[in-house]
This record gives structure tokens, C-alpha cells and sequence, in this order.
């Protein structure tokens, strides 16, 4: 099977196709594409031709992810490159960051973040500290085939790291000192908070509940012992895999319940009720957190399948919305150009002004930490005050994967925007878009969206709407509508 590059890197299961083997033909390819780039660029600039380049390697809690990396890194010295390798398990936005501090070339990151254990990945990183475009991905790809199959260079990594091609290094002092920079760790210690850390067995273990007792607060850990198999659980904070953060905020002895994924990219949130706050909320209470008590200003990013409060406060604050089809890389691109307050998508991977263009949990959680550090109220109450203001209103969201029968993207994606319906849920359909999948807006800003995937015969739809019911309902049309074009396409 060959090796594929998607929206964030290449995935593959452990001793089935993610291999020592294969991850070291990705290495060289890497290398072959770092120093060709670097060439170009050395060239431009007029820099020495024999300068050396670097990379970042870090790598998560999976089985074999240390491992991995070492692999990674001995190819990678073994064609010139210097390599700034992790000392332990880093999460990927600090991986990231290390990349803009050590002022590296770019860097790869063993993880399969957010899926389930016996899955590895690797995620390629950019100069600027955040994921390599779909054209180098795809440069990548283009060499490994050209290989055929030609066996890596390779270095024994002693030896490498003898000659000084390869430095284990810490991150996390320089990651602190910059995040000590967008949140105010003096507010949170004046609130004298009591948190709940839910690292997943993930690469946050060691970062999150570090960096809150720096800020001052009481830090109870959750599943924060190594185990590279997760303890079997799925490493996404999502309210179905955090019942046991769920039962613990239950107890009322904590002001919130904090959780981060399989490389802490992600945040998932608990309220001190035991109510699970969803990354469509924790991005409004950001935003309105940076506008109202921060006075920042930006653009507003979202993908097609984030919540509409944004919307509605950046409406409020006169602030610039940017919708993007799913996935991270769409943001980076708004974060490079121009002064983003926020960006972020609705699976929990969000970022914000004067931060690298990568999503970041950790970040996420320190800055929830300062919002219930300076209201001085919980994230439900926060939120309950949000959806009662008249300018917003109640959202609910919910989405769903629908197993079809095969069926061709772009000719279900045609056939949805010509057999548009007028009306959703009761709602005149107000405005359709087509930049991810259809998504159908309605009148009451609610809306509907159905996502073809274009590798499996499944839909993804999502739906937003005033009420659970409205939402259901929706999510129910969304359902019939695609199957009725895709039983009406197998016929034509």
C-alpha cells in the first residue's frame, strides 16, 4: 500500500504498514526534500551553500513512538541534517514551537494524535511552527516513490550523536517562557483554583498539569502514567471518552476539569457541574474572553463545521469571519497572512493571536483556566450568559457518520447543491456553500452539513440548531437527503 499524506500527516496501524521500515523511507524522504529546500533557499538569501540544515523530532506516548523517533533522527543525521531530538514524550504544539525557538528548518512529530492506539503516525512540520503544506506532503510523497524502493541512509545513533548530528534537548522551559506571555499565570494564582487534568495517557502528561501548579493551582491528575496502548481507551477529548473526568468534576471539589488528546493538540473541557463543554464553546468563551477582558482585536477563523456563535460575537465586536473547509492547515494559511484573534475547528484543535499557527490544548487549558480565574464564575454559568444574550442565543450541535453505499463525492456534492431544498427543520434555507461538502444555513442560523468522505461510503453530517430536537431532526433530513441523490445516482 503506498505511503499517503493527509490533511495531517500519514497514519497507519503499528507492524502492519507503520513499520521501522517504511518510517524510515518517510525519513529520507524528508531529508532529500529538507535539503533541496534548503538549497533553494540558501541560494536565494545568498547564504553559504554548506551550511547545515535542522529538524525538530519529538514524538508522543504511543507503543514504539521513541523508537520511532530515534529511527527518524538516525536518518535524518545520516544524510547531514543536524536533529533537535525530544528528550522524552513532547505534545505536538511544543514539538512545534521548538521548531520557531531553535530556528530549525522544519520538524517531524511521531504521532497518530487523537486515534486509537494501534495507530502511529508521523506529522511533518513547517519552519514557522505549524503543519507542512498539502504541496510539501505531497513532495514528500512524490520522492518516496521515486525511491523504489532504495534502502535509507542511516546513521547508528550513538554515533550520531557523538559527531553532534544529533542533541537531545528539553522544550518545555522555552515553550513556558513563551506561553507565560499570552496568559496571565499572575490572575490564575490569585484565584487559588482547584483542577481536574485528564491527560489520556497522551503527551500532555507531562505538561498541562506542570504548567497549572506553575500558575498556581491545585492539580488533580487523570490517566497521566505512561501507557503507550491508552489503557484501550480512544485518545480523543470527546464526552464519551471522558466519563471518568465526567464522575470526577461530579464530586465538586474541582473549579474545572481539563483534557487533552493523544498529543495534546486538543482540548476538551468539564465543568464543575460535570457538564461537558464542547470546543464550540470553549472557542466563544476565548473570543469573548480576549475582546471584552484582554481588548484584542483580529480576524475570527473557523471551518464549515464550527459553531455559529462566532458569528454572532464577531458580529458583535466587529470583527472579520473567515469560514475554511475542514482541517487545521486552512487556519495556518489566515495565521500567516494576517492578525488572527482566534482560529480553531470544531474536533478541539484551536489556536490564537501572538501563538504559532498549531492548534494547542495546553494553551487551551491555561487560558480556560485564566477565564474562570478572572469571571470568577464556572464555564457553565459563562456559557449559560452567552446563549442568553439576544445578540447570540442557544446553539446545540451534534454530528453523526453514516455508512452508505459507494458512491462518488463530487457527483453527491453536485447533486446536493441543484436538489437544494427551500426549507430545513422548519427553517427557510438561507444561504448553501459547497467549499467543504453542502452546508445549508437557515434562516434562524442554524444549519446543516453533509461532509462526503473521498476514501470510505460514509457522510459525515453535522448539524446546529436552537434545540437537541431541532437538531436530530435536522441531522435525520440531512440522512435522507443524501441517500435519496445517492440511490437516485446509482440509478442514473
Amino acid at each position: 500500500m503506498p505511503i499517503h499524506f493527509g490533511t495531517d500527516g500519514w497514519r497507519a496501524v503499528i507492524s502492519e504498514e507503520f513499520t521501522f521500515d517504511n518510517v524510515r523511507t518517510v525519513a529520507q524522504a524528508i531529508a532529500e526534500k529538507t535539503l533541496a529546500d534548503d538549497a533553494v533557499q540558501a541560494k536565494a538569501n545568498g547564504a553559504t551553500p554548506h551550511r547545515r540544515p535542522s529538524l525538530v523530532v519529538g514524538f508522543d506516548t504511543r507503543f514504539l513512538s521513541d523508537r520511532y523517533a530515534i529511527a527518524v533522527a538516525e536518518v535524518l543525521a545520516a544524510n547531514g541534517i543536524h536533529v533537535w531530538l525530544t528528550s522524552s514524550d513532547s505534545p505536538t504544539p511544543v514539538t512545534s514551537f521548538a521548531i520557531v525557538d531553535q530556528h530549525a528548518s522544519g520538524g517531524v512529530m511521531i504521532t497518530a494524535s487523537h486515534n486509537p492506539p494501534r495507530y502511529n503516525g508521523i506529522k511533518l512540520k513547517a519552519a514557522f511552527g505549524g503543519s507542512a503544506s498539502p504541496g510539501d506532503c505531497k513532495d514528500v510523497e512524490r520522492r518516496i516513490v521515486a525511491a523504489d524502493g532504495a534502502l535509507p541512509r542511516r546513521m547508528e545513533f550513538e554515533d550520531a550523536l557523538v559527531q553532534g548530528l544529533i542533541t537531545r534537548f528539553d522544550p518545555f522551559a522555552a515553550y513556558e517562557t513563551h506561553v507565560r506571555t499570552l496568559v496571565d499565570f499572575d490572575k490564575i494564582a490569585a484565584a487559588n483554583l482547584t483542577i481536574a487534568v485528564d491527560a489520556m495517557y497522551g503527551a500532555g502528561r507531562l505538561y498541562l498539569a506542570r504548567l497549572l501548579r506553575e500558575a498556581g493551582c491545585q492539580v488533580h491528575e487523570l490517566r497521566n502514567e505512561m501507557n503507550p496502548g491508552f489503557n484501550g481507551i480512544h485518545p480523543e477529548p470527546i464526552a464519551r471518552h471522558l466519563e471518568l473526568l465526567i464522575e470526577t468534576m461530579r464530586s465538586g471539589e474541582y473549579h474545572l476539569g481539563l483534557a487533552t488528546d493523544g498529543d495534546a493538540d486538543r482540548i476538551g473541557a468539564v465543568d464543575v457541574s460535570g457538564q461537558f463543554i464542547d470546543p464550540h464553546a470553549i472557542m466563544a468563551l476565548l473570543l469573548e474572553h480576549l475582546v471584552v477582558n484582554r481588548n484584542l482585536r483580529g480576524s475570527v477563523v473557523k471551518t464549515v463545521s464550527t459553531t455559529q456563535m462566532l458569528n454572532r460575537l464577531a458580529a458583535r465586536y466587529g470583527l472579520t469571519v473567515y469560514e475554511t473547509p475542514v482541517g487545521f492547515n486552512y487556519i495556518t494559511d489566515h495565521m500567516r497572512r494576517e492578525p488572527v484573534l482566534i482560529g480553531g475547528e470544531e474536533s478541539g484543535g484551536i489556536s490564537i493571536l501572538g501563538h504559532i499557527p498549531e492548534g494547542d490544548g495546553l494553551l487551551m487549558g491555561l487560558l480556560l483556566a485564566e477565564v474562570v480565574a478572572v469571571q470568577r464564575k464556572s464555564l457553565g454559568a459563562l456559557l449559560d450568559a452567552l446563549m442568553a444574550a439576544p445578540d447570540v442565543g442557544v446553539f446545540r450541535y451534534a454530528r453523526i457518520d453514516q455508512p452508505v453505499r459507494p458512491f462518488q463525492k463530487a457527483d453527491l456534492v453536485a447533486r446536493l447543491m441543484a436538489k437544494a431544498p427551500q426549507q430545513l427543520g422548519g427553517e427557510a434555507v438561507a444561504h448553501i456553500s459547497d467549499s467543504d461538502g453542502v452546508k445549508y444555513i437557515l434562516a434562524d442560523n442554524s444549519w446543516l452539513l453533509i461532509r462526503p468522505s473521498g476514501t470510505e461510503p460514509v457522510l459525515r453530517i453535522y448539524a446546529e440548531a436552537r434545540t437537541d430536537a431541532q437538531v436530530k431532526a435536522l441531522l435525520k433530513e440531512g440522512v435522507a437527503l443524501a441517500e435519496a441523490q445517492i440511490v437516485a445516482m446509482a440509478v442514473a
